[in-house]
């Protein structure tokens, strides 16, 4: 096949197979498409709360460190269907690229702490089309150190936890794996959708 119509190809299909992979996450969910925000130490509100930060160091298909705090990424979070625990997104740049990492945790509760909670998470360097994910609960678990509320903030607390996975990420359509076996972080969650 010739190199322009593969990418003519790839480029139609990309945004549909994300809604494909992202669809389970989000259940029933209403489906919204946001922009990512660009990045710059200019940011000011990155959603990471004032102590914001991220480690992990990744192998396998995607090879880097990553060491971000608030201004160098951006934070989101969501509830999980039927307030089934949570959903942390981070977004950096690592080498001109925008990397995410999406950690879901059904059995985090609001305000609590806690061990070995069954975990997924899923990696992408975003607009590569290339997605690596947990397939079940079975290989990562998040331990949650503390979750504080924070002043002035209703609803908001500041959450700070350890993810470890004991198999590889698996890459969704492909046979390549990503491996991350320790992720620490500190960001904000929202225990509303108001």
């Amino acid at each position: 096949m010739p190199e322009a119509l593969k990418k003519s190809l790839s480029a139609q299909i990309l945004p549909y197979l994300g809604l494909l992979f992202l669809a389970p996450l989000g259940a029933c969910e209403p489906a919204t498409v946001v922009e990512p925000a660009p990045l710059s130490t200019e940011t000011r509100d990155s959603g990471c709360g004032d102590k914001g930060s991220m480690q992990a160091a990744l192998f396998g298909s995607l090879e880097t460190s990553v060491s971000w705090t608030g201004s160098d990424m951006l934070c989101e979070n969501m509830l999980r269907p039927n307030n089934e625990g949570v959903r942390l997104r981070f977004a950096g740049d690592i080498e001109g690229e925008r990397l995410a990492l999406i950690i879901a945790i059904p059995g985090l509760s609001r305000g609590e702490a806690g061990s070995e909670l069954p975990s997924n998470i899923t990696t992408t360097v975003e607009g590569s089309g290339r997605f690596f994910s947990t397939p079940n609960l079975d290989s990562c678990w998040t331990d949650i150190s503390s979750q504080t509320p924070v002043a002035d903030t209703p609803h908001t607390f500041e959450l700070s936890g350890t993810l470890y996975c004991v198999a590889p990420l698996g890459e969704v359509n492909g046979d390549a794996a990503v491996s991350i076996p320790e992720l620490t972080f500190t960001t904000l969650v929202r225990w509303s959708k108001s």
